[in-house]
C-alpha cells in the first residue's frame, strides 16, 4: 500500500510539474509583452528582454493609446479601439440573442425539416471564413454596407449565429423536460418559458457564449481587413502598426499596443470565470 502510495505521489509531481512547465510556457510572452510595454526604450536596447523594468513607465501605453504613428496618421491605437467597440458590443448581443431563442425552439419545435436546419447549423460551424469572403462581399455592397461599422455587426452576427444555437441547443437538450411541461400547464407560452424559466438557469452557457463571441469577433483580423473600410477596427490598426517600417522600431510603444488590445478580451474571460467552465461543459458536452 505504502509503495503503491508513493508511486502515486511521484506520478502526480510529475503531472504537476507537466501542467505547471506547460503553463510557463503560455504565460512567458504575456510576461514579456506586460514588461516591454513599462520600460523605456532605451532599457530594451541595453537590457534582457525577460529582466524587469528597472524605471517603470506608462508612457509607451499613452503613447500607443493616442500618439502613435500609424502611416500619416499619429492618433494612435484609440480610434481603432473605439470602432472595435462599435462592432463587438451589438454584433455579440445579436448573435447571443438570436442563438438563445433559435437554440430553444430546435429542442421544442417539431417541425418539417428541423433536422436538415439543425444539420445545416453544424455545417456553417466549420465554414472557413475565406470560404465566404467573396459572397459576404457581394452582399454587402448590394445592401450598401460594404466598408462600414453596421456591415461588419452584419457579419460577426450571420457568422457567430451557427455557433451560439449549437451551444444553446446543447445546452436546453439538458433542461428537464418536467420543468418546461409544468410552466406550460401553470399558462406560460413561448416567450414565457424562455425568459422566466430557462433564462434564469442560462447563465453558465450564456457566460461562454458571450466570452467565446467576445474574444472571436474582437481579435478578427480577416473580416477586419477585408470589409473594415476607411475606419478599420483595432486588430487592424495594431498589425499596422507593429509592421509600420517608417521611423525608429519603438518596441514598448508596439507591446503596450498588444497590451491594450488584448485587455478588452482577458477582462471578459476574467468575469465570465465564475462560470465559464461549467458552462462549457453543459453547452459543449451533450
Amino acid at each position: 500500500m505504502r509503495a503503491r502510495r508513493a508511486r502515486f505521489s511521484a506520478g502526480e509531481a510529475l503531472v504537476w510539474a507537466a501542467l505547471g512547465l506547460a503553463g510557463l510556457v503560455f504565460l512567458l510572452p504575456l510576461y514579456v509583452v506586460i514588461v516591454t510595454a513599462l520600460k523605456p526604450l532605451a532599457a530594451i536596447v541595453d537590457g534582457s528582454m525577460l529582466a524587469p523594468p528597472r524605471d517603470w513607465t506608462i508612457a509607451p501605453l499613452a503613447k500607443a493609446w493616442s500618439g502613435a504613428c500609424i502611416g500619416a496618421s499619429c492618433e494612435g491605437l484609440r480610434g481603432g479601439f473605439l470602432t472595435s467597440l462599435r462592432i463587438t458590443l451589438p454584433a455579440v448581443a445579436g448573435s447571443v440573442a438570436i442563438g438563445l431563442v433559435s437554440g430553444y425552439a430546435l429542442t421544442q419545435w417539431r417541425l418539417p425539416g428541423a433536422r436538415l436546419a439543425f444539420a445545416l447549423v453544424i455545417v456553417a460551424n466549420v465554414l472557413p471564413y475565406q470560404a465566404v469572403l467573396l459572397p459576404v462581399a457581394l452582399t454587402l455592397r448590394r445592401l450598401g454596407l460594404f466598408g462600414t461599422v453596421e456591415g461588419l455587426v452584419l457579419v460577426h452576427i450571420a457568422y457567430g449565429m451557427p455557433y451560439t444555437v449549437l451551444l444553446f441547443r446543447n445546452f436546453f437538450i439538458g433542461v428537464p423536460p418536467e420543468i418546461v411541461a409544468a410552466a406550460r400547464v401553470d399558462g406560460a407560452g413561448f416567450w414565457g418559458i424562455l425568459i422566466h424559466v430557462l433564462l434564469p438557469l442560462s447563465w453558465p452557457i450564456l457566460a461562454v457564449a458571450v466570452a467565446l463571441q467576445f474574444t472571436a469577433i474582437w481579435n478578427d483580423y480577416l473580416f477586419s481587413l477585408v470589409f473594415g473600410g476607411p475606419n478599420p477596427p483595432v486588430t487592424v490598426r495594431l498589425n499596422n502598426l507593429i509592421n509600420d517600417g517608417v521611423g525608429t522600431k519603438e518596441y514598448n510603444v508596439n507591446m503596450a499596443g498588444v497590451l491594450l488590445v488584448a485587455a478588452p478580451a482577458l477582462l471578459v474571460y476574467w468575469l465570465a470565470g465564475r462560470w465559464f467552465v461549467r458552462g462549457l461543459t453543459l453547452g459543449g458536452a451533450r
